[in-house]
Parts: C-alpha cells; structure tokens; sequence
C-alpha cells in the first residue's frame, strides 16, 4: 500500500539552476530533500525537431499534502516552457525516513 510520500521529478538543462531548484524547494519546506542527477544526455523530440541535450534530474521527496504547492513552485520557478513533471507513489520505506520526510516537508513542524 502507497505511503503519504512520494518523489516527483523535473528536469532542466543547468546545473547551477538544477541545485537552485533543489534547494528553494527545500528551505521553502516544499520537499524534505532533494537529489540531483547528472548530467546525462536527454533526447526528446520538440516542436517537430529530435534535440539532444545535457540536462540535470531533480528528485524531490514530498508528502501528498505539500505535492499542489511544490508543483505549483516548481512551474512558476521553472524556465522550461513545458517543464517534465512526474510523481512516483512511494510504496514502502522505513519508518524513521517516511516520517523524516513528512516532518521536514511541514512547515512549522
């Protein structure tokens, strides 16, 4: 059975800008912590055109509660016109980690 945390991921083609995205969302207790991977080659097609790119993975772990205002963070904080956005139900962990993360991910907790 799912647990209240999940990890979403987006993706951007900087990795200064990758560690901000990383680190807003985590002193603004959007997300308890974040990851970043990379870099690695991207291949996507866009507007009718097969890019290939250097871009940086950002994993966030999250509750479901705080997941709308992340998101929402994310797309207003993001440059990309069409940034990746993709969550993960996160199935089982341990229980010190799960509540770790819906501890930190609540602000004035």
């Amino acid at each position: 059975m799912p647990t209240d945390v999940v990890i979403a991921q987006t993706t951007i083609d900087d990795g200064t800008r990758a560690g901000e995205l990383a680190g807003g969302a985590v002193d603004g207790q959007l997300a308890a912590c974040a990851h970043v991977d990379g870099p690695f080659t991207a291949v996507y097609r866009w507007k009718g055109e097969v890019i290939r790119d250097k871009e940086w993975r950002i994993s966030y772990k999250t509750t479901r509660a705080r997941l709308p205002a992340l998101a929402e963070w994310v797309r207003s904080t993001h440059p990309y016109e069409v940034p990746q956005w993709i969550v993960l139900a996160v199935d089982a962990g341990s229980e010190e980690f799960l509540s770790w993360v819906a501890r930190e991910s609540t602000p004035n907790a």
